[in-house]
């Protein structure tokens, strides 16, 4: 199958159902949690006004619910292309702004900025499996990447000491 194929949805129920499951709930919480740092709600946090954490958040709340709605629809087709484009561009941003969040390590890096690097080898691979038209690579490496890269990390920012945690559970 070539990565101009269109292609139906072909994920296992076990995979939708984790990718549904993990990204609904990280959205939801997310949501919730910006809503009451917003209204007031939420105990008013100084590193939030970092420049790197506004990027972090900025790019990867959107890129929980777009990733999910890219593996879950359609696949081959300009609109998944496109998309796919944007959800990486909104994961290498996330990525690389990470670098620069320290704060809780007094200024080192903690065990969670290892995502980085694996985040940015498996977009390499994603993207050059679905250009060399492997696609079933393709597949593998992106849900990987959704799951071991953006939702497993993202949990870690629901922590009662982090910035969302606080946000939502505060």
């Amino acid at each position: 199958m070539t990565a101009t194929t269109i292609r139906p949805n072909d994920l296992s129920p076990a995979i939708r159902a984790a990718m549904i499951a993990g990204g609904g709930a990280m959205t939801i919480a997310a949501a919730i949690a910006l809503g009451r740092a917003f209204a007031g709600l939420a105990p008013s946090i100084p590193q939030a006004k970092d420049l790197a954490v506004i990027v972090h958040v900025a790019t990867v709340i959107p890129a929980v619910p777009l990733g999910l709605y890219v593996m879950l629809t359609r696949k081959g087709d300009a609109r998944h292309r496109m998309l796919g484009k944007i959800w990486m561009l909104m994961m290498l941003v996330t990525a690389l702004s990470a670098i620069f969040i320290r704060h809780i390590n007094h200024g080192g890096f903690s065990f969670i900025h290892l995502f980085v690097p694996l985040t940015i080898v498996g977009m390499v691979r994603a993207i050059a499996a679905a250009r060399a038209g492997r696609i079933d690579r393709h597949r593998r490496m992106l849900i990987t990447l959704y799951l071991g890269g953006l939702l497993i990390p993202g949990a870690f920012a629901f922590l009662p000491s982090r910035i969302m945690g606080l946000w939502l559970f505060g």
